[in-house]
Protein backbone atom coordinates (compact mmCIF):
# COMPACT_ATOMS: atom_id res chain seq x y z
CA UNK A 1 0.00 0.00 0.00
CA UNK A 2 1.04 3.75 -0.43
CA UNK A 3 0.34 5.13 3.22
CA UNK A 4 0.35 8.75 4.45
CA UNK A 5 1.70 9.25 7.79
CA UNK A 6 1.52 12.74 9.59
CA UNK A 7 3.30 13.09 12.89
CA UNK A 8 6.05 11.09 11.74
CA UNK A 9 8.78 12.44 13.59
CA UNK A 10 7.32 11.72 17.36
CA UNK A 11 8.01 8.14 19.23
CA UNK A 12 5.25 6.45 17.84
CA UNK A 13 5.50 7.88 14.01
CA UNK A 14 9.10 7.12 13.84
CA UNK A 15 8.88 3.83 14.77
CA UNK A 16 5.58 3.19 12.57
CA UNK A 17 7.47 4.51 9.29
CA UNK A 18 10.06 2.02 10.35
CA UNK A 19 7.73 -0.97 10.77
CA UNK A 20 5.72 0.21 7.45
CA UNK A 21 8.39 0.35 5.12
CA UNK A 22 10.05 -3.03 6.71
CA UNK A 23 6.61 -3.90 5.60
CA UNK A 24 7.09 -3.39 2.05
CA UNK A 25 5.13 -0.41 2.11
CA UNK A 26 5.18 2.92 0.41
CA UNK A 27 5.38 5.77 2.85
CA UNK A 28 4.64 9.44 2.42
CA UNK A 29 5.54 11.68 4.86
CA UNK A 30 3.21 14.62 5.42
CA UNK A 31 5.54 17.83 7.23
CA UNK A 32 5.66 21.15 7.90
CA UNK A 33 9.24 22.00 6.95
CA UNK A 34 9.80 22.23 3.10
CA UNK A 35 10.54 18.73 1.84
CA UNK A 36 14.03 16.61 2.45
CA UNK A 37 12.94 14.09 -0.15
CA UNK A 38 10.58 12.87 -2.89
CA UNK A 39 8.92 10.93 0.39
CA UNK A 40 8.07 14.60 1.88
CA UNK A 41 4.87 16.37 1.03
CA UNK A 42 4.99 19.90 3.03
CA UNK A 43 1.32 20.57 4.18
CA UNK A 44 0.48 23.53 6.74
CA UNK A 45 -2.21 21.77 9.22
CA UNK A 46 -2.46 25.64 11.36
CA UNK A 47 -3.10 27.51 8.22
CA UNK A 48 -5.52 24.45 6.92
CA UNK A 49 -3.96 23.98 3.77
CA UNK A 50 -3.43 20.80 2.05
CA UNK A 51 -3.47 19.93 -1.53
CA UNK A 52 -5.85 17.10 -1.98
CA UNK A 53 -4.42 16.28 -5.74
CA UNK A 54 -1.23 15.58 -3.45
CA UNK A 55 -2.64 12.50 -1.42
CA UNK A 56 -3.77 10.87 -5.21
CA UNK A 57 -2.89 7.59 -5.33
CA UNK A 58 -2.64 6.85 -1.79
CA UNK A 59 -4.49 3.64 -0.44
CA UNK A 60 -4.26 4.59 3.21
CA UNK A 61 -3.38 7.62 5.60
CA UNK A 62 -2.75 7.85 9.12
CA UNK A 63 -3.27 11.23 10.97
CA UNK A 64 -0.33 10.93 14.05
CA UNK A 65 -0.27 15.08 14.21
CA UNK A 66 -0.88 17.55 17.66
CA UNK A 67 2.00 19.17 19.79
CA UNK A 68 2.78 17.39 23.03
CA UNK A 69 0.33 17.35 25.88
CA UNK A 70 1.97 16.85 29.07
CA UNK A 71 5.64 18.43 28.27
CA UNK A 72 4.82 21.82 29.20
CA UNK A 73 3.04 23.57 31.64
CA UNK A 74 -0.84 23.73 30.92
CA UNK A 75 -1.13 27.65 30.29
CA UNK A 76 -4.49 29.35 28.75
CA UNK A 77 -2.29 29.74 25.61
CA UNK A 78 -0.85 25.75 26.21
CA UNK A 79 -4.44 24.41 26.08
CA UNK A 80 -5.52 26.12 22.92
CA UNK A 81 -2.54 24.71 20.99
CA UNK A 82 -3.24 21.03 22.32
CA UNK A 83 -6.62 21.71 21.16
CA UNK A 84 -6.07 23.73 18.14
CA UNK A 85 -2.89 21.46 16.70
CA UNK A 86 -5.11 18.54 17.04
CA UNK A 87 -8.63 19.41 15.36
CA UNK A 88 -6.78 21.78 12.88
CA UNK A 89 -4.85 19.48 11.55
CA UNK A 90 -7.60 16.72 11.88
CA UNK A 91 -10.29 18.46 9.91
CA UNK A 92 -7.40 19.51 7.23
CA UNK A 93 -6.61 16.23 6.42
CA UNK A 94 -10.20 14.79 6.50
CA UNK A 95 -11.33 17.35 3.89
CA UNK A 96 -8.74 16.66 1.42
CA UNK A 97 -9.47 12.73 1.96
CA UNK A 98 -13.09 13.55 1.38
CA UNK A 99 -12.04 15.70 -1.80
CA UNK A 100 -10.36 12.99 -3.61
CA UNK A 101 -11.44 10.20 -6.48
CA UNK A 102 -10.87 7.65 -6.07
CA UNK A 103 -10.66 8.07 -1.82
CA UNK A 104 -8.05 6.74 0.17
CA UNK A 105 -9.61 3.18 1.83
CA UNK A 106 -9.24 4.20 5.63
CA UNK A 107 -8.09 7.06 7.89
CA UNK A 108 -6.80 6.16 11.31
CA UNK A 109 -6.37 8.95 13.29
CA UNK A 110 -5.15 9.28 16.71
CA UNK A 111 -6.99 9.83 19.53
CA UNK A 112 -6.36 9.41 23.57
CA UNK A 113 -7.87 7.34 26.28
CA UNK A 114 -8.41 10.44 27.75
CA UNK A 115 -11.74 10.45 26.27
CA UNK A 116 -12.85 8.48 29.29
CA UNK A 117 -11.99 11.05 31.61
CA UNK A 118 -11.02 9.83 35.45
CA UNK A 119 -12.51 6.70 35.40
CA UNK A 120 -11.77 5.30 39.40
CA UNK A 121 -12.08 1.81 39.86
CA UNK A 122 -14.38 0.82 36.42
CA UNK A 123 -12.95 -0.83 33.66
CA UNK A 124 -14.23 0.88 30.29
CA UNK A 125 -14.01 0.18 27.03
CA UNK A 126 -14.78 1.27 23.14
CA UNK A 127 -18.89 1.05 24.12
CA UNK A 128 -18.51 4.09 27.42
CA UNK A 129 -19.22 7.56 26.73
CA UNK A 130 -16.84 10.97 27.16
CA UNK A 131 -16.06 12.17 30.18
CA UNK A 132 -16.01 15.83 31.30
CA UNK A 133 -12.46 17.26 32.17
CA UNK A 134 -10.31 19.34 29.69
CA UNK A 135 -8.34 16.03 27.99
CA UNK A 136 -12.34 14.31 27.25
CA UNK A 137 -12.89 17.53 25.44
CA UNK A 138 -9.99 17.44 23.36
CA UNK A 139 -10.53 14.08 22.33
CA UNK A 140 -14.09 14.47 21.56
CA UNK A 141 -13.12 17.23 19.22
CA UNK A 142 -9.87 15.64 17.68
CA UNK A 143 -12.52 12.52 17.48
CA UNK A 144 -15.27 15.02 15.84
CA UNK A 145 -12.75 16.28 13.04
CA UNK A 146 -12.66 13.66 10.57
CA UNK A 147 -16.48 13.66 9.73
CA UNK A 148 -15.80 14.74 6.15
CA UNK A 149 -14.04 11.31 5.50
CA UNK A 150 -16.21 9.05 7.56
CA UNK A 151 -19.23 11.41 5.69
CA UNK A 152 -17.65 10.47 1.98
CA UNK A 153 -17.53 6.99 3.19
CA UNK A 154 -14.19 6.42 4.26
CA UNK A 155 -13.04 3.66 7.18
CA UNK A 156 -11.72 6.02 10.02
CA UNK A 157 -10.81 4.78 13.39
CA UNK A 158 -10.08 6.41 16.00
CA UNK A 159 -6.87 5.45 17.69
CA UNK A 160 -7.56 6.22 21.55
CA UNK A 161 -3.97 5.46 23.10
CA UNK A 162 -2.70 4.82 26.44
CA UNK A 163 0.72 5.19 28.79
CA UNK A 164 3.06 4.27 25.26
CA UNK A 165 6.13 2.75 26.97
CA UNK A 166 8.78 3.58 24.69
CA UNK A 167 12.26 5.43 25.22
CA UNK A 168 10.76 8.40 25.33
CA UNK A 169 7.21 10.21 26.49
CA UNK A 170 6.65 9.44 30.17
CA UNK A 171 8.05 6.60 30.95
CA UNK A 172 11.54 8.66 29.17
CA UNK A 173 11.11 11.36 32.34
CA UNK A 174 10.48 8.59 34.95
CA UNK A 175 13.38 6.17 34.21
CA UNK A 176 15.96 8.52 35.57
CA UNK A 177 14.44 8.92 38.79
CA UNK A 178 13.69 5.39 39.30
CA UNK A 179 17.96 4.59 38.09
CA UNK A 180 18.55 7.06 41.04
CA UNK A 181 16.16 5.17 43.52
CA UNK A 182 13.80 8.35 43.43
CA UNK A 183 10.87 7.40 41.77
CA UNK A 184 7.76 6.83 43.81
CA UNK A 185 3.73 6.23 43.22
CA UNK A 186 2.28 9.43 42.07
CA UNK A 187 -0.29 11.13 44.15
CA UNK A 188 -2.55 7.85 46.09
CA UNK A 189 -0.92 5.23 43.84
CA UNK A 190 -4.37 3.94 43.31
CA UNK A 191 -4.72 5.90 39.69
CA UNK A 192 -4.96 3.35 37.23
CA UNK A 193 -2.68 3.38 34.03
CA UNK A 194 -3.50 1.87 31.06
CA UNK A 195 0.11 1.29 29.59
CA UNK A 196 0.73 -0.19 26.38
CA UNK A 197 4.44 -0.98 24.64
CA UNK A 198 5.44 0.91 21.63
CA UNK A 199 5.77 -2.56 20.23
CA UNK A 200 2.43 -3.11 20.57
CA UNK A 201 1.39 0.32 19.70
CA UNK A 202 2.79 0.28 16.20
CA UNK A 203 1.41 -3.55 15.63
CA UNK A 204 -1.79 -2.38 16.74
CA UNK A 205 -1.55 0.31 14.03
CA UNK A 206 -0.47 -2.06 11.54
CA UNK A 207 -3.56 -4.57 12.71
CA UNK A 208 -5.82 -1.54 12.37
CA UNK A 209 -4.54 -0.94 8.92
CA UNK A 210 -5.10 -4.32 7.36
CA UNK A 211 -8.31 -5.08 9.11
CA UNK A 212 -11.05 -3.57 7.01
CA UNK A 213 -13.44 -4.62 9.36
CA UNK A 214 -12.43 -2.31 11.86
CA UNK A 215 -13.82 1.69 12.28
CA UNK A 216 -14.64 3.77 14.83
CA UNK A 217 -12.88 4.05 18.24
CA UNK A 218 -9.83 2.04 19.24
CA UNK A 219 -8.64 1.78 22.34
CA UNK A 220 -4.60 0.58 21.84
CA UNK A 221 -3.74 -0.22 25.41
CA UNK A 222 -2.51 -3.38 26.73
CA UNK A 223 -4.95 -5.92 28.15
CA UNK A 224 -3.78 -5.58 31.61
CA UNK A 225 -4.26 -1.71 32.90
CA UNK A 226 -2.26 -1.58 36.19
CA UNK A 227 -2.15 1.27 39.28
CA UNK A 228 0.33 3.91 39.45
CA UNK A 229 1.73 2.44 41.94
CA UNK A 230 1.81 -1.27 40.41
CA UNK A 231 3.50 0.34 37.41
CA UNK A 232 5.97 1.99 39.73
CA UNK A 233 7.15 -1.05 41.21
CA UNK A 234 7.69 -2.92 38.22
CA UNK A 235 9.73 -0.33 36.89
CA UNK A 236 11.67 -0.62 40.12
CA UNK A 237 12.15 -4.14 39.48
CA UNK A 238 13.13 -4.11 36.01
CA UNK A 239 15.64 -1.37 36.84
CA UNK A 240 16.73 -2.87 39.46
CA UNK A 241 16.14 -0.07 42.00
CA UNK A 242 13.61 -0.58 45.07
CA UNK A 243 11.10 1.58 45.63
CA UNK A 244 11.56 3.30 48.65
CA UNK A 245 9.58 6.58 48.82
CA UNK A 246 6.15 7.23 49.72
CA UNK A 247 4.60 8.73 47.05
CA UNK A 248 4.66 12.26 45.55
CA UNK A 249 1.37 14.37 47.03
CA UNK A 250 -1.23 15.53 44.57
CA UNK A 251 -0.48 19.03 45.94
CA UNK A 252 3.12 18.46 45.48
CA UNK A 253 2.72 17.57 41.79
CA UNK A 254 0.30 20.45 41.13
CA UNK A 255 2.61 22.99 42.21
CA UNK A 256 5.34 21.11 39.80
CA UNK A 257 3.62 20.42 36.96
CA UNK A 258 0.00 22.37 37.11
CA UNK A 259 -3.21 21.42 35.63
CA UNK A 260 -2.32 18.46 33.65
CA UNK A 261 -1.14 16.46 37.30
CA UNK A 262 -4.89 16.28 37.93
CA UNK A 263 -5.98 15.14 34.75
CA UNK A 264 -2.99 13.38 33.22
CA UNK A 265 -1.10 12.09 36.21
CA UNK A 266 -3.51 11.76 39.16
CA UNK A 267 -6.85 11.02 37.27
CA UNK A 268 -6.72 7.22 36.16
CA UNK A 269 -8.25 5.30 33.63
CA UNK A 270 -8.95 1.42 33.51
CA UNK A 271 -9.33 1.03 29.73
CA UNK A 272 -9.40 -2.33 27.95
CA UNK A 273 -8.70 -3.22 24.51
CA UNK A 274 -11.99 -4.96 23.55
CA UNK A 275 -11.46 -3.95 19.66
CA UNK A 276 -8.69 -5.24 19.39
CA UNK A 277 -9.04 -8.14 21.22
CA UNK A 278 -12.07 -9.22 18.98
CA UNK A 279 -10.29 -8.40 16.01
CA UNK A 280 -7.57 -11.20 16.80
CA UNK A 281 -4.43 -8.94 17.85
CA UNK A 282 -2.43 -10.63 19.36
CA UNK A 283 -0.03 -8.80 22.30
CA UNK A 284 3.93 -9.22 21.78
CA UNK A 285 3.47 -7.60 25.51
CA UNK A 286 0.98 -9.25 27.71
CA UNK A 287 2.13 -7.30 30.97
CA UNK A 288 3.25 -4.21 32.16
CA UNK A 289 6.54 -5.96 32.97
CA UNK A 290 7.32 -7.28 29.95
CA UNK A 291 6.57 -4.03 27.94
CA UNK A 292 8.76 -2.31 30.87
CA UNK A 293 11.85 -4.83 29.98
CA UNK A 294 11.17 -4.04 26.38
CA UNK A 295 11.15 -0.61 26.52
CA UNK A 296 14.05 -0.21 28.31
CA UNK A 297 16.21 -3.27 27.08
CA UNK A 298 16.01 -4.96 29.46
CA UNK A 299 13.85 -8.05 28.17
CA UNK A 300 14.84 -11.45 26.56
CA UNK A 301 17.21 -11.59 23.88
CA UNK A 302 14.95 -11.69 21.30
CA UNK A 303 12.31 -9.29 22.49
CA UNK A 304 14.06 -5.75 21.67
Amino acid sequence: MKIAVTGSSGLIGSALLSALRDDGHTVLRLVRRPPAGVDELRWDPAGRTLDPAALAGVDAVVNLAGVGIGDRRWTAARKRAVLASRVDATETLSAAVAALDPRPRALLSASAIGWYGDTGDAAVDESDPAGHDFLAHVCLRWEAATRAAEEAGVRVAHLRSGLVCGSGGLLGRLRPLARLGLAAPLGSGRQWWSWISLADEVGAIRHVLGTDGIAGPVNLTGPAPVTNREFTKALGRVLHRPVVLPSVPRVALRLAIGEFADVGIVAGQRVLPRVLQQTGYRFRHETVEQALRWATGRGAVGDR
